[in-house]
């Protein structure tokens, strides 16, 4: 694992575990639901004793390389990395991190077969289906969900699904789960251009009232505080085109496991690092 802050460099090695279950077909909820074991809550405890992050961000990486390592389908590998996230998203409950963005489709992946993105699809049907049954679990934390993305390039049925899933949890606000779904970071960037080009043309702004901070307030995530903490698994040292614009002040922390082989205490040990970041 390798993480970056202020020019700093860090090499530390993860081994991920082995075993690959067998989760295709089945109805993964978006937050892994089951008690911490003993050493999960110790290290918990002792992380929450310290500054935590309020906002992390996730590159959701290595899905593919995980799929041909271990001989199985892609869309197994989606899958699999989609169950690692709800574990993942557990955590980040447990060590009360409010807000987590998660990069998860690009607008770049159109470009790829179109088996896969045929396969990438049906995934976002299954996986916001399921969320709209699960209102009670969703309830119980107040997790918000938010997408984020251009979705008119998305199938209707899947931007039917979203804005239910999004009205369905809009009233939530103990954290926040933001999924960047047909999103790149430029196409953010040039939306928010475009919005204060028209606002000017149309006479409702001056061109002195184009700044900074007004683009903040046009872009996608202008809900969100920037994040304190970004990570990508797989060990690619790309941001992929992901929140460029946000991530001005940040620790990166690039783990060297793809996304379905992250170990379960991978987000306990990037809160270590960021605690130790700020001493």
């Amino acid at each position: 694992m390798m993480t970056f802050a202020e020019g700093h460099v860090t090499l530390l090695e993860e081994r991920p575990g082995a075993g690959v279950r067998e989760a295709v077909g089945k109805a993964m909820s978006w937050i892994k639901e089951g008690e911490l074991t003993i050493i999960e809550r110790f290290c918990a405890n002792i992380i929450k004793a310290g500054p935590m992050p309020k906002h992390v961000a996730f590159i959701m990486d290595g899905n593919r390389r995980y799929a041909q390592k271990c001989h199985v389908k892609r869309q197994q590998g989606h899958s699999e990395g989609f169950d690692k996230l709800a574990q993942t998203l557990r955590w980040c409950l447990n060590l009360d991190i409010r807000e987590v963005t998660v990069y998860a489709f690009s607008i770049e992946n159109f470009k790829r077969s179109k088996e896969e993105v045929d396969g990438l699809m049906e995934l976002a049907r299954q996986k916001f289906s399921r969320l709209l049954e699960e209102q009670e679990n969703l309830k119980k934390h107040g997790v918000r969900i938010r997408v984020l993305g251009d979705l008119p390039l998305l199938p209707l049925d899947i931007q039917e699904l979203i804005a239910e899933a999004v009205l369905a949890t809009r009233n939530y606000n103990k954290c926040f789960l933001n999924v960047c779904f047909a999103y790149t970071s430029r196409h953010e960037i040039s939306n928010a251009v475009r919005e204060m080009a028209w606002g000017v043309e149309e006479g409702l702004l001056e061109p002195s009232d184009v700044s900074e901070s007004l683009l903040d307030k046009c872009l996608y995530t202008n809900n969100s505080p920037n994040p304190d903490l970004l990570i990508r698994t797989s060990g690619e040292v790309r941001l992929s085109d992901f929140l460029l614009w946000q991530v001005i002040k940040f620790l990166v922390i690039l783990l060297s496991a793809d996304i379905p082989l992250m170990p379960g205490l991978s987000v306990c040990a990037v809160a270590r690092i960021f605690l130790l970041e700020l001493v």
